[in-house]
C-alpha cells in the first residue's frame, strides 16, 4: 500500500509529527473545529462560495509562468506560479477567505491572527473588512518596524495591530500572544492560523486551503508541456503554508522531487538561523509534535533570518514528516543568497519577490538542471512589503 504524504491520520499525525497538545480551555474549540470542519469543507455551497470568492475576489487562478531568461540561464524549462497576483500581494488570501467562511459557519463573530512578514495579517485583515468582522492582528514588535507597510494596510482595512514584545519579538511570540488572546475568548473567536503549523486540524486544514496551487499548477502545466507532472516543486518554507499548498497535489507522485528551502540567516552554524531541519529535534511548539529549534532542556532557540517570514523556530508537521521520511530534500539558503536572488529575479524576469520568495530561487545552482527538466517554483508574494530592506541593500557600499 503506497504511503499517503498529502493527508495526516485521524489524530492529525503526519508519520510521527502533528496531534493536539493544546491547554484545556481550548479544547472545546479545537475539538468543535475539529469535529466540523470536513463536514463544512465538502458542503457543495460552502465550496462555491469559496471557489466564486478565490475567483472574483482573489483573481484565480494564478499564472503559471515560464521564465525565459531565468530558464536559459540554467539550460533548462522554470515556470513560476504567481502567487504574487493575488489580491493582497501573496498565497496567504487562499486560507484566509477559507477560513472566515468556516468561522461564520461556526458563529463566532471576533478573529485573531499572527503573523511574521505582514501577508497573513492583511490577508486577514482584508477578509475581515470582507466579512464585517473584529479583527485583532498580533505581531512581532521588531517585524513590525521592518514590515511597516503591511502594518499600514492593516490599520487601513480595519484591524487592530497589537505588538508581542516579548522574547525575540518575532513570529513565534506573535503565535504566543495569539494563543493566549484564543484562551482568553474561547467562545466567540476563531483563530486564523496563517501557516500549516498549531493543533489538529489546522495543518491540514491550512494545506487544503493553500492545495488550489498545486491543483491549477497540474492543469496548466498539461496545457503548457502535456504532462501534469514536473521534475520537481520548489517552494522556500518557514511554517510551511505555501510550500504546503505547492507540494500537495505532487506529494503522492513518486516522480516529482519535492525541495523545500529554509532560511539559514547568517549560516546554519552560526548561531543565527531558521534551518529548522538542520538544527532541530522532535518536540512540541504551539499545538503539535513536529520538529522545533530547541535546547537540551527544551527551552525553544530564537531563529533568525532577513526575511520575517521565514523567522519561525519550527515547521509544519507536514513537512516534518516529509524531511525525516525523505520524501522531501531540504535545504537552505543564507540571507545574503536570499537578497542576492531578489535581484537577479528582478533583472532577469521583471519580477521583484518576496524575500522569503528569495530563498526558493537561492538553490537553483545546487541543483543539476537540464534542458528535459520541468522545474516550477512557487512564487509566494511580492516585494512591495521588503522595499524598505532592498533600498537599505541599494545604499551600501559595493
Amino acid at each position: 500500500m503506497a504511503i499517503v504524504y498529502s493527508k495526516p491520520d485521524d489524530q492529525g499525525y503526519y508519520g510521527d509529527f502533528g496531534g493536539a497538545y493544546i491547554p484545556e480551555m481550548l479544547h472545546l474549540n479545537v475539538e468543535a473545529l475539529r469535529e466540523n470542519y470536513n463536514s463544512i469543507y465538502n458542503d457543495p455551497i460552502f465550496q462555491q462560495e469559496y471557489s466564486d470568492l478565490l475567483r472574483d475576489y482573489v483573481g484565480r487562478p494564478t499564472p503559471l509562468f515560464l521564465a525565459e531568461r531565468l530558464s536559459e540561464r540554467f539550460n533548462s524549462n522554470i515556470y513560476l506560479k504567481r502567487e504574487d497576483l493575488c489580491h493582497t500581494g501573496a498565497h496567504k488570501i487562499n486560507n484566509t477567505v477559507g477560513q472566515i467562511l468556516l468561522a461564520q459557519r461556526l458563529g463566532k463573530k471576533r478573529i485573531i491572527a499572527e503573523t511574521g512578514a505582514g501577508q497573513h495579517g492583511v490577508a486577514t485583515a482584508t477578509v475581515c473588512a470582507l466579512k464585517g468582522m473584529e479583527c485583532i492582528v498580533y505581531m512581532g514588535e521588531k517585524d513590525i518596524v521592518r514590515q511597516a507597510p503591511n502594518v499600514a494596510r492593516m490599520k487601513m482595512l480595519g484591524a487592530t495591530v497589537i505588538p508581542a514584545i516579548s522574547g525575540s519579538k518575532t513570529l513565534k511570540d506573535a503565535t504566543n500572544e495569539a494563543i493566549r488572546d484564543w484562551i482568553n475568548h474561547p467562545n466567540d473567536t476563531h483563530y486564523i492560523i496563517g501557516s500549516v503549523v498549531g493543533p489538529h486540524p489546522y495543518p491540514d486544514m491550512v494545506a487544503r486551503f493553500q492545495s488550489i496551487i498545486s491543483l491549477e499548477t497540474r492543469k496548466q502545466l498539461k496545457e503548457k508541456t502535456g504532462s501534469e507532472l514536473p521534475t520537481r516543486v520548489i517552494a522556500c518554507v518557514g511554517g510551511g503554508s505555501n510550500a504546503a499548498g505547492a507540494f500537495y497535489h505532487f506529494l503522492d507522485e513518486p516522480s516529482v522531487e519535492i525541495i523545500a528551502v529554509e532560511a539559514a540567516g547568517h549560516g546554519v552554524n552560526s548561531g543565527m538561523s531558521a534551518a529548522t531541519t538542520q538544527l532541530g529535534v522532535p518536540g512540541v511548539l504551539h499545538g503539535s509534535k513536529s520538529i522545533v529549534m530547541q535546547t537540551p532542556d527544551g527551552q525553544v532557540v530564537e531563529p533568525h533570518s532577513i526575511s520575517a517570514g521565514l523567522d519561525y523556530p519550527g515547521i509544519g508537521p507536514m513537512h516534518a514528516n516529509l524531511f525525516s521520511s525523505g520524501r522531501g530534500k531540504f535545504l537552505s539558503a543564507t540571507d545574503d543568497e536570499a537578497m542576492k536572488w531578489a535581484f537577479e529575479i528582478s533583472r532577469l524576469e521583471g519580477i521583484i519577490p518576496a524575500l522569503e520568495t528569495a530563498h526558493a530561487f537561492a538553490v537553483l545552482p545546487e541543483l543539476e538542471l537540464s534542458y528535459q527538466d520541468t522545474t516550477v517554483i512557487c512564487l509566494s508574494g511580492r516585494g512591495d512589503k521588503d522595499l524598505g530592506t532592498y533600498m537599505t541593500a541599494m545604499e551600501m557600499p559595493k
